[in-house]
């Protein structure tokens, strides 16, 4: 028994994959009726079983398909994505997926995630340039000196920002970016790797549970649930205090364990594999002159740049993407590498970050399964039946379990929110609760499961740092239990104020 390992990312994605390609064998196919907003004939398009019905774009059009969504929640964008109708739920006939179809879905999830898979990629090649000129190892080493004394500082400034960056505007997928930059500086201020994987995607976790004014999940699920998205913000913004304070005090003492006793680290079989993947060079020798400083300053601007596109000027992946790129470009110019050099380096970094973009893409293909198999709008189905008759308290707890459920099959938080609203948050009427509960319900339950989902981002951010999933669930589960208790204890009493 000592020498079974636990098995890969890549070997985790592929038996959920196995397992979901059965479960289209048994459970039922079906599906809602959307409806989709065509900005440029001002008409709504309704897709149902194959057909398209054309309706026009009034808010008597909505109240007739019992949609208790604002007109304009869709004509100025901030729905944008097909919903499901409620009551048009109709059963179909079979769609299992077969060996073939389980064998090219993470072909299929590749191309449908391609365009983080191209951000994380041209992230690899922008850090591969940076490392050749020294300047990064140069800049952690004198960042190790500042922060002696001091380190603490470092989870908790680490935690605190990336949790602001997940409230505000989803800082999720971007995260990965962070991995191969910020882990050589918790390993310089004596901290093992996962102190820094846990800052980081702890820090985004915990934002994006408790999203405040995240327009990903907190607006874009009050707009399909009929509410204004400020209704339940005081009660988020207490959540996010509360979550993220338990959660920063859990990873300080974990890592004050490490750093008083490195062989505390639950990796610390890994240490010397960590330390060769993370190795800072000798920079005794380094001329950190203009040119090195120059670089880093471009190298940070880019992603601050990103920071600002995708929480103002409203920029994607391809934007985000191309930041990175011409970054890259301009540090060759700037620490006078060759081409021939700068196209080597370029692509051993990428390639450095290969199997994180093949993990993201894996992960994506079960959602293709499930999409193709037609069994994601009949789970959405029963699950909306299971709340029928119960008291406040129960309606919240179970509403977080289902949409913990449904997030291992739609890991997608916007796409959650239009598919599922408009369906859940009826419920909360037939209860008695305002329908921000709902809403609520649909972060903590994806929030919390997220932790630990391996279909979401975990798997990938650990395999930045080459961590196994299971020392990540050793590590994480007395953390995942005390938020799943404090959850439902505060939906629980605000459910019936």
């Amino acid at each position: 028994m000592k020498n079974l390992k636990f098995p890969s990312a890549q070997t985790i994605l592929f038996i959920i994959a196995g397992l979901v390609t059965l479960l289209t064998w048994f459970v039922p196919a079906g599906k809602y009726d959307t409806l989709s907003y065509n900005e440029s004939t001002n008409k709504f398009t309704r897709l149902s079983l194959d057909k398209e019905i054309s309706l026009t774009a009034t808010q008597a059009s909505l109240d007739d398909l019992n949609i208790k969504i604002p007109i304009e929640k869709f004509t100025n964008g901030d729905i944008y994505k097909p919903i499901n109708i409620p009551g048009t739920y109709n059963k179909l006939e079979p769609k299992p997926q077969s060996f073939f179809d389980f064998v090219t879905s993470p072909i299929k999830g590749i191309i449908e995630a391609a365009d983080i898979i191209f951000l994380v990629l041209i992230i690899g090649g922008l850090i591969g340039v940076l490392n050749k000129s020294g300047a990064f190892d140069a800049a952690i080493a004198q960042l190790a000196i500042v922060l002696k004394g001091r380190e603490p500082l470092l989870i908790i400034l680490v935690t605190s920002l990336v949790a602001i960056g997940g409230t505000t505007f989803g800082f999720a997928e971007e995260t990965i970016a962070f991995f191969p930059i910020l882990i050589p500086v918790f390993l310089a201020a004596k901290y093992d790797a996962l102190v820094g994987v846990a800052s980081i995607f702890l820090g985004s976790a915990i934002g994006t549970m408790c999203s405040t004014i995240n327009p990903f999940s907190t607006i874009i699920a009050s707009d399909a649930a009929g509410i204004n998205w400020t209704t339940g913000l005081y009660g988020r913004i207490f959540m996010l205090f509360l979550c993220l304070t338990i959660t920063i005090a859990y990873i300080m003492r974990y890592a004050k364990r490490v750093k008083n006793d490195p062989s505390k680290s639950l990796i610390y079989d890994q240490r010397e594999q960590i330390a060769q993947l993370f190795t800072l060079k000798d920079v005794s020798h380094v001329n950190f002159n203009w040119r090195l400083k120059l670089a880093l300053f471009v190298f940070t601007s880019s992603f601050i740049l990103m920071i600002i596109g995708v929480s103002i000027l409203d920029w994607w992946f391809v934007e985000m993407t191309t930041v990175f790129l011409i970054s890259a470009i301009i540090i060759g110019f700037i620490i006078q590498i060759s081409e021939t050099d700068f196209i080597d380096t370029f692509v051993k970094g990428a390639g450095d970050l290969l199997g994180v973009a093949l993990i993201i893409g894996i992960a994506r293909g079960v959602t293709v399964l499930m999409t193709d198999g037609l069994i994601s709008d009949t789970l959405l189905y029963y699950a909306s039946d299971i709340t029928t008759g119960m008291n406040k308290g129960v309606f919240a707890s179970v509403m977080t379990i289902i949409y913990s459920g449904l997030s291992f099959f739609i890991p997608s938080s916007s796409g959650m929110a239009v598919l599922t609203m408009p369906i859940m948050a009826p419920l909360a009427d037939t209860v008695g609760v305002g329908r921000e509960v709902v809403v609520n319900t649909y972060q903590y339950g994806l929030g919390l499961f997220y932790l630990v989902n391996p279909t979401g981002l975990i798997l990938a951010s650990l395999a930045v740092a080459k961590i196994n999933f299971s020392k990540w669930l050793k590590f994480i589960m007395p953390l995942f239990i005390v938020l799943i208790i404090v959850t439902l204890i505060v939906l629980a009493v605000s459910s019936y104020l």
